[in-house]
């Protein structure tokens, strides 16, 4: 299933980011913030379990998500301030890291470091700022798969409807959390209007 964030905030965050005068630290930033709102989103019906805490009235119990039994993961490197934000949210969680570079003449995503923790009976929140054909986020949840979570989640920031829908059909049991849904892919198979290359925005990284 796919749910586009709504909010207006979002939409204007979303503007920030398609604007070429954001520098590298803002672009990182307002890449956090959409994360924050998108986990919300992800995990509000999540169960909770009772965890026992000190308070100053001494020893109590109070709801919480076992954040012990969640994976973030994320698709070096674009996908770094996504999950830098999620971990800073739920810091109990373990991080997982995937990295995969589109060859530019086929279009298709190749795996080169594979750096996920055990997966058996977690819920992996998959991080990845950008969906243009969908080739690397299929094959990054294919290979979690393979891993055996009790539950798949993705976040993304942007992605193209072609993408989207080719994800969706392939894994309906992923919950897909994205704060832009764009107009359509171009021929060279790239997100319009985007937001250019979130990995080099990120960093300041010149081809």
């Amino acid at each position: 299933m796919i749910y586009e964030l709504s909010n207006p905030v979002t939409k204007s965050l979303i503007t920030h980011l398609r604007d070429q005068k954001s520098d590298a630290i803002r672009f990182r930033h307002t890449v956090a913030e959409l994360t924050k709102q998108l986990v919300y989103e992800a995990l509000k019906e999540f169960p909770l379990i009772q965890k026992s805490i000190t308070t100053w009235k001494g020893e109590q119990s109070f709801g919480a998500i076992d954040e012990t039994n969640i994976i973030v993961a994320t698709v070096l490197r674009a996908g770094m301030p996504m999950l830098d934000s999620a971990i800073d949210l739920l810091p109990d969680a373990t991080a997982g890291f995937l990295a995969m570079k589109r060859d530019e003449v086929t279009h298709k995503s190749v795996l080169y470091y594979d750096r996920l923790p055990d997966c058996k009976g977690k819920t992996v929140i998959l991080v990845d700022p950008m969906v243009a054909t969908g080739g690397s986020m299929m094959d990054a949840i294919e290979l979690i798969k393979g891993r055996e979570p009790l539950k798949i989640i993705t976040l993304n920031i942007i992605g193209s409807p072609e993408g989207l829908e080719k994800v969706s059909a392939a894994y309906p049991e992923v919950d897909i959390f994205i704060a832009q849904i764009d107009e359509r892919l171009n021929d060279d198979k790239f997100i319009i209007p985007g937001l250019g290359d979130a990995g080099d925005r990120s960093y300041n990284t010149v081809e």
